[in-house]
């Protein structure tokens, strides 16, 4: 071999792609990204577990499988366990206390201040269901818990009523076109404004669980079911119960896309504290990922330092937690009495 001989080259290894750049780096990113997204669907459409609520009474549950028709509202009040709790007693201020829970109809007004029944004292519980009929029409069926044969006797009833009819064996009695009342025991009465309802309800046909389904399930979202809940499977209540409440914030009028809440169910509890849950519905999981998303970041970002946010503020949002749970975003809080009691002190 000649000394001028070039030596032979070395094959040259092949470059090792990075995933740290170059094509390599997108890659692992659309990976990723991938992941990320099937993770994010799995947790939309994931069921999580929630809490266990409590049963209806076995009489609550025969009064409101008495109920005629559909319900657009429920709404139970138990007055007198409210008025027992810890959180009544110890946090509720004395003036409040005799405040009217809710102004009656001017008829309806005038009849109890006739027969002395005080509102906050006298009515132990109540249940009242709405139904819209037509645009603008109202109509409401309203069962009360209390010492009513005392304060309304038959006599005292047959002064002030315009007529008396017997519906499925009760007295029913029309204080005018606009107002029935029917006494259904010593401690039970029926207040209404469409007789027809009060028929419904006193000759029942059917079984309301079975014929307004969608009420069935809400009033089993309510987890509390011994002091204050109501369900509104109606879209026009939840609409207006949720504007109501945010009326003094424009921000939070869109927050949360509550235009778009189809039904709502809330509770309450007044034990040692105060302990709420409410869950707003959507017509779909993806709809309610996305309220929740937002929800939660504006709860947490109001609880920094540094904020508008009051001090009192920023320690109750703390105690605030929500979750997407399929097509529901569920809000949760737990105020203990401690942190009314120290709020008090301050003021």
């Amino acid at each position: 071999m000649s000394q001028n001989a070039l030596p032979e080259a070395t094959p040259a290894t092949p470059e090792k792609r990075s995933l740290k750049k170059g094509a390599g780096l997108l890659l692992s990113m659309s990976v990723i990204g991938t992941v990320c997204f099937l993770l994010v669907v799995l947790w939309i459409n994931w069921q999580k577990p929630r809490l266990q609520p409590k049963p209806l009474s076995l009489e609550l549950r025969a009064i409101i499988d008495r109920i005629p028709g559909k319900s657009d509202a429920l709404i139970y009040a138990g007055l007198k366990d409210i008025r027992e709790s810890r959180f009544w007693k110890e946090i509720i201020p004395d003036s409040l206390k005799h405040t009217p829970l809710f102004k009656p109809q001017e008829r309806l007004d005038s009849l109890m201040k006739a027969a002395k029944i005080n509102p906050s004292q006298d009515i132990d519980t109540l249940l009242v269901t709405f139904k819209r009929h037509g645009y603008k029409e109202q109509n409401f069926l309203g069962i009360a818990w209390g010492p009513f044969s005392k304060k309304l006797p038959e006599s005292f009833l047959k002064t002030h009523s315009t007529t008396v009819e017997q519906i499925g064996g009760y007295p029913c009695y029309a204080l005018d076109s606009t107002l029935w009342i029917c006494p259904l025991g010593a401690r039970q009465i029926a207040v209404t404004n469409n007789r027809k309802m009060l028929e419904g309800f006193l000759v029942p046909v059917g079984s309301f669980y079975l014929r307004d389904s969608l009420t069935a399930r809400l009033i089993n979202k309510a987890v509390y079911k011994s002091h204050l809940w109501f369900a509104l499977p109606s879209s026009a209540w939840t609409s207006g119960a949720l504007q109501s409440l945010t009326s003094t914030n424009r921000d939070m009028k869109t927050l949360g896309n509550l235009n778009r809440i189809q039904h709502l169910a809330l509770s309450v509890t007044f034990n040692d504290g105060i302990e709420a849950q409410s869950e707003w519905v959507y017509n779909s999981p993806k709809a309610a990922y996305f309220a929740s998303t937002f929800l939660w970041g504006a709860v947490r970002l109001s609880e920094l330092s540094g904020t508008r946010t009051s001090e009192p503020a920023r320690q109750l949002l703390k105690k605030i937690e929500i979750q997407q749970n399929l097509e529901s975003v569920i809000i949760h809080a737990n105020l203990p009495l401690d942190f009314f009691q120290a709020a008090k002190q301050k003021k």
